[in-house]
């Protein structure tokens, strides 16, 4: 008797404009589905006081990192605000060979060259309630300077305007409520979730005007 094949692990690609509360949300999401795990990339950007190097991020030099983009080494890579952050396509590779699921939070433009090199890869989006919401959050942060502030808020009419390239999208109105939403889709059950539902198209044209 054949042995059955060992269960490959999944990839969830989970990405949102600067304050929609992505980060809360994948945080309270590991916490209650201890099958996933962060699939940790690489950064050049400065490791800040309350980070450990190969648990939040591989923090990298910038030569380093042009090296390994040469090399190939990225399921995917952007620029984002002067610095650089990329997926290890290797460890990813290595964790979904494994039965590993794998969560990924990045920005838009990484989401799209993993669905270029990783199909299979379940992209979800997150939107906020409201630009007026999305600036209160991003205000409520002691980490960032007016002018930070004043350039995530900018950057973020584009970051939105790639919601409907996302296979599902969320809007984290209540906490308790789209982190369910997260779980629901992270479980299999995301149908409602889909972009092309009838009410998201007029909701997301709103964050845009």
């Amino acid at each position: 008797m054949s042995t059955p094949a060992a269960r490959r692990g999944r990839l969830y690609v989970i990405a949102a404009p600067s304050g929609a509360g992505k980060t809360s949300l994948v945080r309270a999401l590991m916490q209650r589905t201890p099958s996933l795990a962060f699939s940790i990339s690489h950064t050049t950007r400065p490791r800040r006081p309350t980070e450990r190097d190969g648990h939040d991020y591989h923090f990298t030099d910038k030569a380093t990192f042009e090296r390994m983009i040469a090399a190939g080494e990225f399921l995917e890579h952007a620029r984002v605000f002067d610095n650089l952050y990329g997926t290890g396509r290797q460890q990813v590779e290595a964790a979904l060979a494994r039965g590993q699921d794998l969560l990924l939070e990045i920005d838009w433009q990484g989401a799209r060259q993993v669905r270029e090199r990783l199909p299979e890869a379940l992209d979800i989006f997150i939107l906020p309630p409201s630009r007026a919401a999305l600036e209160e959050r991003l205000r409520g942060r002691a980490t960032d300077t007016d002018e930070v502030i004043a350039r995530r808020l900018r950057d973020s009419v584009t970051e939105l305007s790639h919601w409907n390239e996302f296979r599902y999208v969320i809007v984290n109105d209540r906490f308790e409520t789209a982190l369910a939403d997260l779980e629901r889709i992270v479980a299999g059950d995301a149908t409602e979730y889909d972009r092309g539902r009838p009410s998201l198209a007029a909701f997301a044209a709103g964050l845009l005007a």
